[in-house]
């Protein structure tokens, strides 16, 4: 479903969004292994080629999922990922979210603008109502970068994911695409 936007799903000021693909692993684990310290111990992104093609492969072809990789428009970097996982469909419409900026990027915006065009992307083409983050309570960016997008924190998971060998504590964010802090009314 790439447009002719340059191979882009849709743009923004300083980002764009385009689907995963096989082809992003050199850089996409190069991004990986530099991003390690920042993503430790909340996330673990790929950071192997066959590693990466597993992973890709899912998000490529699961029909109950979509990745969408977070590029710099002035030079087609990948800043970060944003995967909506888990999308069920009829009267739920939902997905809960998966993402993470490289440390190249991090700090200066890039995924929370990536976040607004995949939120505008969720609740216009892909027709989703609901999207979920489940994080950590001790991730306080990923806390603050859904509380920036309009994210109401909706309750408390004990033992919700198991990550890095544990079962962990998650707290739950949702955005619907109406209601009041909704994207639609930030469109």
């Amino acid at each position: 479903m790439v447009d002719d936007l340059g191979g882009y799903l849709t743009v923004g000021p300083r980002v764009a969004l385009r689907p995963f693909s096989l082809g992003d692993a050199e850089e996409f684990t190069a991004r990986a292994r530099e991003s390690r310290p920042l993503h430790r111990p909340w996330l673990f992104p790929p950071r192997t080629t066959e590693a990466y093609e597993a992973y890709a492969r899912q998000l490529i072809e699961d029909p109950a999922r979509v990745g969408l990789l977070v590029c710099e428009r002035a030079d087609g970097r990948i800043a970060g990922f944003v995967n909506i996982n888990n999308i069920v469909r009829g009267a739920f419409l939902s997905g809960a979210l998966g993402y993470g900026a490289f440390a190249h990027a991090a700090g200066r915006g890039l995924l929370s603008e990536g976040l607004g065009l995949v939120l505008a992307y969720a609740f216009g083409p892909l027709g989703l109502h609901r999207l979920e983050a489940n994080i950590q309570p001790g991730n306080t960016a990923s806390r603050a970068l859904v509380r920036r997008a309009g994210f109401r924190l909706e309750g408390f998971s004990p033992a919700m994911l198991f990550i890095d060998g544990a079962w962990r504590d998650h707290e739950r964010w949702a955005i619907t695409a109406d209601g009041p802090g909704s994207a639609a009314q930030r469109l």
